[in-house]
């Protein structure tokens, strides 16, 4: 569910980014990100996550814990694209934005599930 809701989330805000009038358009190629792209992505990504915390529940004695630790480093990894891209100052802040709302869904999630889990 979480995945899911993750998803939403991350298209209606690209949505809503496109409405004020953000473009998502790439410098090289010229090529245009698609709302349908940010729900793939997110759901890979979001299914990369769920897959990362049942291995530290696995194999971790805190998998919380080291999962959150884990997660937001990625997504700190994840903020470095946007930032070299080369695209103009508006895509490049709501793609910054919308790497932290799937974050915000699913590393909290995840994390409660986790404790849950192990408590």
């Amino acid at each position: 569910m979480a995945t899911l809701a993750a998803m939403v989330a991350t298209t209606l805000a690209a949505a809503l980014a496109q409405a004020v009038g953000v473009d998502f358009e790439m410098p090289d190629g010229g090529e245009t990100i698609p709302l349908s792209g940010f729900a793939v992505v997110t759901g890979f990504f979001s299914v990369v996550g769920i897959v990362i915390a049942v291995a530290l529940l696995r194999w971790s004695a805190r998998p919380a814990e080291r999962f959150v630790w884990t997660a937001v480093s990625l997504t700190a990894i994840s903020l470095i694209p946007p930032l070299l891209s080369g695209a103009n100052a508006a895509t490049t802040t709501a793609l910054l934005g919308l790497h932290l709302v799937p974050a915000a869904v699913m590393i909290p999630t995840l994390a409660r599930a986790l404790r849950n889990r192990t408590d």
